[in-house]
């Protein structure tokens, strides 16, 4: 009997009907990473059985406060008012950080563009730059591949550039349908997970990761450079979140402990994503 479900959609249900049973949901970002770990623990622990699914990090956020989620995985720290939302429910959440992340700019393989100032970026995802010929010697209408409004990573990338998207941007499900829009598109713009894309030879070779400038004469910063990320010299870079309802940490805890140990690191950093060291 298999312990591990994984179900990649929001819109799918859950098969485990035993209560010991662990429930994750929420963020795109992480959850190729937690099923891995999870395959990994249930090796080491057969009596463990958990269900993944994405979605964004706002629904893990919201499946925990319904009570349809032990875990949230998120991208993103709860918002005040979600903390609000907790403590009207009496709900406890335990809040654990067990990594750290970058965002990454990618464009297809073939446009002219390695580099983009953070001004340049919000302009192009905000609208105000529509055709690359205004940036690069390439006239092409720009397409923006972004993420629902449920996601963290949207969330995020509105908040660090303070900007509003340009209601053309496409709204995409998660990571990966980002990424084949873009390396189909020449005219293409999206941001994904570095992890997602930092480990996988056949992305890499059809897309372009930007290196980031904070403006015209400063240094451009790669999200998949592990000095960079270590020396928080990049602009889109983040800590990843996992809030756990304290009625569920018991059960939960084992599989925490794990991500925690020599071998859960060493996977973490082989998704492409850097371990934040305890002080």
């Amino acid at each position: 009997m298999k312990k591990l479900l994984v179900v990649i959609s929001i819109f799918s249900l859950f098969a485990c009907s035993d209560n010991s049973s662990v429930k994750m949901k929420g963020s795109d970002t992480e959850v190729n990473l937690a099923v891995n770990l999870a395959e990994r623990y249930t090796e080491i622990n057969s009596d463990f059985s958990i269900a993944i699914s994405g979605g964004g990090s706002g629904l893990g956020i919201t499946s925990l406060l319904n009570g349809q989620a032990d875990i949230a995985n998120s991208s993103r720290p709860l918002s005040d008012k979600e903390i609000e939302q907790f403590k009207k429910a009496n709900i406890e959440v335990k809040t654990v950080v067990f990594a750290e992340d970058a965002t990454a700019f990618i464009v297809h393989k073939d446009l002219p563009l390695e580099d983009i100032t953070l001004e340049t970026l919000g302009k192009i995802l905000k609208g105000d730059i529509k055709n690359w010929s205004e940036i690069t010697d390439i006239d092409l209408p720009i397409n923006i591949y972004g993420r629902q409004s449920s996601s963290g990573t949207h969330s995020f990338v509105k908040k660090k550039l303070k900007i509003e998207f340009s209601n053309t941007a496409k709204e995409m499900t998660g990571n990966a349908q980002i990424l084949e829009g873009v390396k189909a598109d020449k005219s293409g713009i999206g941001y994904v997970g570095a992890g997602y894309v930092a480990h996988d030879p056949a992305a890499n070779t059809a897309i372009k990761i930007l290196k980031i400038k904070e403006n015209a004469t400063s240094t451009a910063y790669s999200p998949i450079d592990a000095a960079t990320i270590n020396n928080s010299l990049y602009f889109f870079q983040r800590p990843l979140y996992q809030f756990v309802l304290a009625d569920s940490w018991e059960k939960v805890k084992p599989f925490i402990d794990f991500e925690k140990s020599t071998k859960g690191k060493k996977m973490i950093e082989e998704h492409g994503y850097y371990i934040i060291e305890e002080k």
